[in-house]
């Protein structure tokens, strides 16, 4: 059983929430996590990147100089890959590099991810978070009182929040999400993770449901 303590908007501590890692995921599997990871990190790639081969490169294809004769060695089109400003012998081409691991492992994966981080003691749980209209500088405060500011930080609220969401998005190398849609690589990323007491309730919630799904599952 793991006790985090639970801090308002001053930074003050007012309560303790009581989480045990095993709830959301009984062991951590470093594998799937791994392949997790390489799996978001491979769906960002744009796969965009392309050379030319020698047809598709400007200039003549005149033989530069006869074949015999010149003491030289043979030589064809000044596009051949061996020269320069030639063609490449084998070129990059745009390729698509998404694929999907199974949901039930993402899911899994995901779980794992925030156990391992409350076990480690690197989720910090705030009462409340919310804005009657957008303010950078007062969500700023709030990250600078819980000694957050200027550190590499994923803001996890129970929903989506646009007041919320236009006060932190500036804010650099500090990212806010709701819990649907957390993953194992944005929980991953991050040095720690703000999470209001509500966004753990929700994310532990579903994973129980999730557990639950499971069991009926292995029992049928």
């Amino acid at each position: 059983m793991v006790s985090l303590p639970v801090y308002n908007r001053e930074g003050t501590q007012v309560d303790v929430y009581e989480i045990d890692p095993a709830e959301l995921a009984p062991t951590i599997n470093r594998q799937l996590l791994h392949e997790a990871v390489v799996m978001y990190l491979a769906n960002r790639r744009q796969g965009t990147a392309k050379g030319k081969n020698r047809s598709e490169t400007a200039g003549s294809t005149r033989k530069l100089y006869r074949q015999k004769g010149t003491g030289r060695a043979r030589a064809g089109s000044r596009r051949t890959p061996v020269r320069r400003g030639g063609g490449r012998a084998h070129p990059k081409r745009p390729q698509d590099w998404s694929y999907r691991l199974p949901a039930k492992a993402l899911r899994k994966a995901t779980r794992m991810a925030l156990a391992g981080r409350i076990a480690d003691g690197e989720v910090v749980l705030l009462d409340e978070l919310s804005f009657e209209n957008p303010k950078t500088r007062e969500a700023f405060a709030i990250l600078s009182r819980l000694n957050l500011a200027g550190r590499r930080l994923l803001v996890a609220i129970e929903g989506p929040n646009p007041a919320v969401y236009k006060s932190i998005r500036n804010i650099d190398r500090v990212q806010v999400l709701p819990v649907g849609d957390l993953n194992a690589f944005e929980i991953l990323r991050p040095k720690q993770v703000l999470m209001t007491r509500a966004a753990l309730d929700v994310f532990r919630a579903k994973a129980l449901a999730q557990g639950g799904e499971t069991a009926e599952k292995a029992g049928a």
